[in-house]
């Protein structure tokens, strides 16, 4: 399978990257600054290009089979990256006639289904007082996603770090079993084997160690 990897230098790409490769996929990194990916492998292409430029994406969704993405907001601002960039992500991806998405956001973005206990109430409050930019630019993400005719999978994911990954991931939806921390590792896993299931097309799952 020939797989695109967008936010290809951050610490969520760089373990898509890794561990798509060893499932033996073919895998296109794209990223604005192409010369900090130092990994180098014959089934890697890395392709350069900002988040609103159509050709660029174009390029890099060409006969590719999925897209997965680790993009997160840019700071606290509201210059909304996120928001603006997803509708040019998914225009190009059905220009080019790749219909599955998946992709990672937090898990302060609500979904229906949500039980949030009080520690998630209290996330939540915080994200909208100290980061409500973030979230908004999260949500405004998400918004576009869900209403596109793409086969989506959202990812809900809580605090990350990069622990080792356990090889396990909890899976439901806020305040039903799920806990506050996730490793990066685990987070990839779990995005890439969705990329052979439909159990979770169309919906949000939260997941966590």
């Amino acid at each position: 399978m020939k797989v695109t990897i967008l936010g290809a230098t951050g610490r969520t790409g760089q373990q898509l990257i890794t561990q798509a490769l060893a499932a033996g996929h073919e895998v296109v990194a794209y990223a604005r600054n192409p010369d900090k990916i130092t990994q180098t492998h014959p089934r890697l292409q890395v392709v350069g290009g900002g988040l609103e430029d159509d050709g660029a994406l174009r390029h890099a969704f060409q006969g590719t089979d999925a897209v997965l993405s680790g993009l997160g907001p840019v700071g606290n601002n509201p210059d909304y990256v996120l928001g603006r960039s997803t509708p040019h992500i998914i225009r190009t991806m059905q220009a080019e006639g790749v219909s599955r998405l998946v992709l990672a956001t937090g898990a302060g973005v609500r979904w229906p289904g949500d039980t949030p206990g009080l520690f998630d109430q209290l996330m939540g409050f915080l994200l909208k007082t100290l980061a409500k930019h973030v979230l908004e630019d999260s949500r405004r993400m998400v918004t576009a996603v869900v209403n596109s005719d793409l086969a989506w999978t959202i990812v809900r994911v809580p605090v990350l770090n990069d622990n080792p990954a356990t090889g396990t991931v909890r899976v439901g939806m806020v305040g039903q079993g799920t806990g506050s921390k996730l490793s990066r590792a685990d987070m990839a896993a779990f995005m890439l084997a969705q990329l052979q299931s439909k159990q979770y097309v169309r919906q949000a799952p939260t997941i966590s160690n």
